[in-house]
């Protein structure tokens, strides 16, 4: 049945959009699965450094709601996440769109529903918030319909909402943060100090420092003035949703975010109409979309959810323009319409945490030999080249680099060190290098170092990409009580 007055609620000129929001937000669906697939199990499985078992027996299941209250087992969650790889495969390939619009929102909300399974049962290790930004975006887009109508303008609405609220939340954050963004200093020192740097961070970093003024004056623009374009008319949202791109990739180019800086990219081609595109590259057609009208049940159901995430919206609303801003916070236990923003404060010091082990017979011995255990992306030997990760999430150093900011004797810290003394093969395969081949060393270390780049000179002269100083030692020469 087709009603002539809902020709409001089709967005004809939003195919290219809907394609790159579909495609886009399920490869970055099959990333995060992956990466659980390889990391949960040793991470957070029944041997884990923070058993999921043990999280889901002391927590209520209405606070942390999973499929796995049910049953845990590492087997289940591999299941669960190949599971979720391949049906984000099929959305990228376009398989569910090519049916009716239940069918890519079954897909999406599958998706939605194993991956929020998991968040909820992965504590630390999952409360980064790209984890609630992609489950908000999952839910939303399984809401653009299929092939066989146009997008719902109402779900285009939402998603530009979505990255309003992630791109202007994290400007309020820097703004009411440190004072380094403020005086524009902070580029001085990010590129240097971030999680996770990459190949072109160091090159970034040696930038002369009014560059680095341009770039944060350019990223508070990009963050605090841009995302209110984004409801303008066509094509200003169209430039505006480019601009989000253009800062999105320079990110992506010089650092390691996960799918932080990818999916923020797809999610602002809500703001891209198919003419804007046409005029940009004159070969795509500007009417690849259908002027077929999307059914009744349709509207009704597309309406009710985004009435649905409108009200929930409103703590949100609240928290952009609260004295006390909450950062990467989810205001409900489904991760939907949730707060964002990142690097509220820049740390100015680059302090890293060394784990090294002895096989001598007396570790206290002053000539005892000890290795490094060098982790896959954190900086670490200091001839190394930093490498580029992201989309892919490496969960573990992402965490060593937080444990160096401040070591609060974090229980999963411990834990690791003995799965090295104990030389846990699952554990070890998390890591770029065991200097002990398998084999148990007789006792293990962690060390508090200093790293910045190195100049121009020191790299010409002693080849090193870090330059690092021995700042304290972390844990004192530990080892097993009994060994075999």
């Amino acid at each position: 049945m087709e009603w002539e007055w809902l020709a409001w609620f089709d967005a004809g000129d939003y195919e290219i959009a809907r394609q790159v929001l579909q495609r886009g937000t399920a490869a970055i669906f099959a990333v995060a699965f992956l990466s659980t697939a390889m990391q949960f199990p040793a991470l957070l499985g029944d041997r884990g450094l923070l058993p999921a078992p043990d999280f889901i027996a002391r927590t209520p299941a209405k606070a942390y709601p999973s499929l796995f209250r049910w049953r845990y087992s590492d087997r289940m969650l591999r299941t669960v996440a190949w599971t979720g790889f391949v049906v984000a495969l099929l959305l990228v390939a376009g398989v569910p769109q090519l049916a009716g619009p239940w069918a890519p929102a079954v897909a999406f909300l599958v998706l939605w529903v194993l991956y929020l399974s998991i968040v909820n049962i992965g504590q630390t290790f999952y409360s980064f918030g790209w984890e609630s930004l992609l489950l908000e975006a999952g839910f939303v887009v399984a809401f653009l319909g299929s092939n066989e109508a146009a997008p719902p303008l109402l779900t285009i609405l939402f998603i530009r909402w979505l990255v309003f609220r992630l791109e202007f939340g994290a400007g309020m954050i820097k703004m009411r943060g440190g004072r380094e963004w403020r005086d524009l200093t902070a580029l001085d020192y990010h590129h240097e100090t971030q999680p996770m740097p990459n190949p072109l961070s160091r090159l970034a970093h040696l930038l002369p420092k009014p560059v680095h003024r341009v770039e944060v004056l350019g990223n508070h623009i990009a963050q605090l003035v841009v995302p209110f374009f984004l409801f303008a008319p066509q094509p200003m949202a169209s430039v505006a949703a480019c601009i989000v791109i253009l800062t999105q990739l320079w990110l992506v180019v010089t650092g390691n975010f996960a799918w932080l800086n990818w999916i923020t990219i797809v999610l602002a081609f809500a703001g891209i109409s198919d003419p804007f595109v046409h005029a940009v590259l004159p070969f795509v057609p500007a009417d690849l979309g259908t002027d077929a009208p999307s059914p009744v049940w349709w509207v009704v159901i597309v309406v009710l959810v985004m009435a649905l995430l409108v009200v929930l919206s409103w703590q949100p609303l609240r928290n952009l323009f609260a004295r006390h801003q909450l950062m990467n916070a989810s205001f409900n236990r489904l991760h939907l319409v949730n707060a964002y923003g990142a690097f509220g404060t820049v740390t100015k010091e680059r302090y890293e945490v060394v784990i090294e082990g002895t096989d001598a017979g007396d570790p206290a011995d002053a000539s005892a030999e000890w290795r490094e255990y060098e982790f896959r992306g954190k900086p670490g030997d200091p001839r190394r080249i930093p490498r580029q990760f992201a989309p892919y999430h490496l969960r573990l150093d992402w965490l060593m680099w937080f444990l160096a900011l401040g070591y609060r004797d974090e229980r999963w810290f411990q834990v690791l060190l003995v799965k090295l003394l104990l030389a846990d093969r699952a554990t070890l395969r998390l890591l770029r290098l065991d200097p002990f081949h398998g084999e148990r060393p007789s006792a293990i270390r962690a060390r508090l170092f200093l790293y910045r780049f190195a100049s121009r000179a020191e790299r010409r002269e002693t080849g090193l990409w870090w330059i690092r100083e021995p700042v304290a030692e972390l844990v004192r020469p530990v080892g097993l009580r009994s060994r075999p």
